[in-house]
């Protein structure tokens, strides 16, 4: 079985890659990760488009979830998708990030095909449907095909130089559920200690398929702040960082925060990626913090690109029950529906960065 990379090869593989910035992307068009990829709703033109843009403000990865729902009903449809997403990503000059699970399923609703329901009006990410599904995370039953499920799509694409790394599980134990815009409910305590052991698994399934690229789980709790705090305490975040061959972590917080966060993780030793920031009513801006990013040899891949369905450049219920102007700004996302910037400056920045940053090697 194939083994943790060790820090000098995963520093190594990460110096070839240049300057990797980008963004966790779903099309303005879908309302879940569902929506994506079932073959119904799959939205190849917008995809090109939107991706386009990107492309021309200086990102070059993304990070992208998968649905084992349409995977359990259409295997072959699925794979046949992913391809020709990794085309059009590649066209554009990006590298992917592929994310297998995610317990993130803030409508509450276990995933489900067909039709998805509307966006709630006013609520952010108001349809988000978690993969496998929080129930199936719980019930030991399923895991079997879960196994299945993530062998067969790292099997499929353990030797594409356009997948960039595997992250397998998207804040494993997230219980979140977007009761309405300003409320926030938890999902039974149970999912933390059996995503817990779930992504053990996956870490030993994921290596035995023995990928040429390397594995990631993000650590993502961030808890309300404290003096001279130490992050990412929580077992599950403990387990990822020790498992991980390049470190992911996600940052919603303020940029004396963010540097805090960035210093304990260089002494992992490792490369860093933070996988999910950007949250400008709480401090997390791009005219802060992408600089620093850079500086600190950090990959940043902010939540969203476009404007859409998702909703979520509305903020999260508690940052939106707090606020005295919410609407002024946008949560996440830097693109309108039509492609113009929601801020010509952010963009700017991003194209002078890139234009001083390592290129790609090899």
């Amino acid at each position: 079985m194939k083994e943790q990379w060790s820090r000098e090869q995963a520093q190594a593989w990460y110096q070839q890659k240049g300057w990797l910035c980008g963004f966790n992307y779903l099309p303005s068009t879908a309302v879940n990760w569902t929506d994506i990829w079932q073959e119904e709703t799959f939205d190849a033109a917008t995809i090109e488009r939107e991706l386009g843009w990107a492309a021309d403000a200086g990102y070059n990865t993304l990070r992208i979830n998968l649905p084992f729902i349409v995977w359990e009903h259409d295997r072959d449809g699925l794979m046949a998708r992913i391809d020709r997403f990794l085309t059009i990503a590649d066209g554009h000059g990006f590298s992917t990030m592929l994310t297998l699970m995610d317990d993130c399923g803030f409508s509450g609703d276990e995933p489900y095909l067909g039709p998805q329901k509307p966006p709630v009006p006013g609520k952010h990410n108001s349809q988000a449907a978690a993969s496998p599904g929080r129930d199936k995370v719980c019930d030991p039953d399923c895991w079997g095909d879960i196994e299945r499920y993530i062998r067969d799509v790292v099997r499929q694409f353990r030797d594409d130089k356009r997948v960039l790394l595997w992250d397998l599980y998207n804040e494993p134990g997230n219980r979140g559920i977007f009761a309405t815009g300003t409320q926030e409910v938890q999902y039974d305590a149970k999912l933390e200690s059996c995503a817990h052991a779930l992504m053990k698994l996956a870490f030993q399934w994921v290596r035995e398929e023995d990928p040429t690229q390397p594995l990631t789980v993000c650590a993502w709790r961030v808890p309300p702040q404290e003096e001279d705090e130490t992050f990412f305490q929580h077992p599950l975040d403990q387990t990822a960082l020790a498992l991980s061959d390049v470190v992911s972590f996600h940052a919603y917080t303020h940029t004396g925060r963010m540097t805090a966060m960035i210093q304990q993780l260089q002494k992992l030793g490792r490369p860093l990626f933070c996988t999910e920031w950007l949250a400008r009513h709480v401090g997390s801006t791009i005219e802060e913090q992408l600089p620093m990013m850079y500086m600190a040899k950090v990959a940043p891949y902010q939540w969203g690109l476009v404007r859409g369905k998702t909703q979520t450049w509305l903020p999260w219920p508690v940052v939106m029950k707090e606020s005295t102007d919410y609407c002024r700004l946008w949560f996440h996302d830097v693109f309108e529906e039509n492609g113009i910037p929601f801020s010509r400056r952010e963009i700017a920045l991003m194209q002078q960065l890139r234009k001083i940053a390592p290129k790609v090697q090899g």
